[in-house]
């Protein structure tokens, strides 16, 4: 028997990965006033995306999904309170941002590495195929 059989990284579909507190992932100040991608150095655990801008930001997972239909918006600041999404138990490599001129991202990583998530459609999901 050649090579090492047993040894196997650990996927997307590895619990504990997920068990344990997310690694901190932290970025302001996006301009995604055209769709912009953010890439996370390892999948994510969970994601917070919050719009300080002045106009709604679309949030997707590919730039198919941001220029269609396949995202989902938030509202822009208001006075002194900024619009943010929940806590979003999401376990991507990437996602796509657009319509903001001033967005910030903080996500919990697992230390499952991107090319985990890789498929036919690319390192994430694509707004065409299968997320509608």
């Amino acid at each position: 028997m050649s090579g090492i059989s047993w040894k196997m990284d650990v996927g997307v579909n590895h619990a504990p990965a997920y068990q344990v507190s997310g690694r901190p992932f932290a970025t302001g100040s996006i301009n995604a006033s055209t769709a912009t991608k953010i890439e996370f150095p390892y999948v994510t655990r969970w994601i917070y995306v919050m719009n300080h801008g002045s106009s709604h930001c679309r949030v997707g997972f590919s730039q198919a999904g941001v220029g269609g239909t396949n995202y989902f918006s938030i509202g822009p600041e208001t006075g002194s309170e900024t619009n943010f999404t929940q806590r979003l138990e999401l376990k991507v490599s990437e996602i796509w941002l657009s319509g903001s001129n001033d967005v910030s991202v903080v996500a919990g990583l697992t230390s499952i590495l991107p090319d985990r998530v890789s498929g036919s459609v690319g390192p994430s999901w694509s707004g065409s195929a299968g997320v509608g």
